[in-house]
């Protein structure tokens, strides 16, 4: 008999967990995204953009968009959202991951952070600390093999650990292509993401540090580090090659677009929606790779056949663990492997 009695209640246990589930699946309407630029950066502003679009149509909610925020107070906003039906708020800047939990705590409407996993809490926050290390490993290999000087530049419009691990990473595979390469490295400023003068002023300075491949992470200021390399000759009087990241730009490129290290985010927005539903969001975070393509390496007609040839057999290695490529979020492993450029 407490055999039965157990099974029964097993039984009302399960299907009342499944009833659970399928409630809490009816009750996401709709998703948000908060981005401090405008979605048409052809990098993180508009892949976070048109990624939730995808994801919301996908899982069939809405999408809700708040862009070009900038990078101050964003809490009113996140509660606009809160208060409009967002099951799920999407805080797409590392800035606004301090004020987005706090509002999760005040309206608990789920939300989503980047670079801050330390915040997550099961039902209520996520982080997507993003890293296309994988992708920079490669783009820094590809640079090694372009560059006539010797030596490749990396500009960042700050230090955050997405833009560290991508640039370790660029660091690691332009020295296991060419040992003896000389990797430039300077910073725009704290936070300069939208500093598109800026951009362009530093990639100058490492250009004429003998620099002739720039690897630039920036949002709206690689508009100026593309600007630099267009107008300014490497040391040798030769083309200057860009690597950008994120978006594919290959629509403004005057010549000089090398490749991008692609991401895609919409896998990563449609797997917090699926966790939403099951219960399981804010029980980890959320990564991008090149086995199923969330991270990828730009073909452009200006890679010649051979090369793209032999960085599509070291991606096979990278993806089969052969070629191990870490992500390294600190800026001081970084700085371990470059040499700083101080631009005024």
């Amino acid at each position: 008999m407490r055999l039965l009695t157990r099974s029964i209640l097993g039984s009302v246990f399960a299907v009342s967990i499944a009833l659970c589930g399928s409630v809490h699946a009816a009750d996401v309407k709709a998703v948000a995204i908060l981005t401090p630029e405008q979605g048409t950066d052809f990098g993180w502003n508009q892949q976070g953009v048109t990624a939730l679009k995808e994801a919301a149509a996908k899982e069939g909610v809405k999408a809700l968009v708040a862009e070009n925020l900038g990078y101050g107070d964003v809490r009113p906003t996140l509660r606009e959202m809160a208060e409009d039906g967002a099951s799920l708020i999407i805080a797409h800047a590392s800035g606004y991951n301090t004020a987005a939990p706090e509002i999760a705590e005040e309206t608990k409407v789920p939300v989503a952070v980047t670079d801050k996993p330390e915040a997550m809490k099961p039902g209520l926050v996520a982080d997507y600390t993003m890293s296309g290390h994988q992708g920079a490993y490669l783009a820094g290999r590809l640079a090694a093999k372009m560059t006539r000087t010797g030596t490749v530049g990396i500009v960042v419009s700050g230090e955050p650990p997405g833009w560290n691990s991508q640039s370790a990473a660029f660091a690691q595979g332009a020295k296991a292509e060419k040992p003896g390469i000389t990797i430039r490295y300077a910073v725009i400023g704290p936070a300069a993401y939208s500093d598109a003068a800026g951009g362009k002023r530093v990639t100058e300075a490492v250009i004429a540090a003998g620099a002739d491949v720039i690897f630039g992470q920036g949002n709206g200021s690689s508009f100026g580090m593309l600007e630099a390399v267009e107008t300014t000759k490497a040391a040798d009087g030769g083309k200057v090659w860009f690597i950008d990241v994120i978006g594919d730009k290959s629509s403004l490129d005057k010549g000089n677009l090398l490749s991008s290290v692609l991401w895609n985010l919409t896998p990563v927005f449609t797997a917090m929606i699926d966790d939403l539903k099951a219960n399981t969001f804010g029980t980890h975070g959320y990564a991008i790779k090149l086995a199923d393509n969330s991270v990828g390496l730009l073909k452009t007609s200006h890679i010649p056949d051979k090369v793209w040839a032999e960085l599509q057999a070291l991606r096979e290695e990278v993806i089969s663990g052969k070629i191990k490529v870490e992500p390294q979020f600190d800026a001081s492993a970084v700085h371990a492997l470059v040499t700083a450029v101080a631009a005024k």
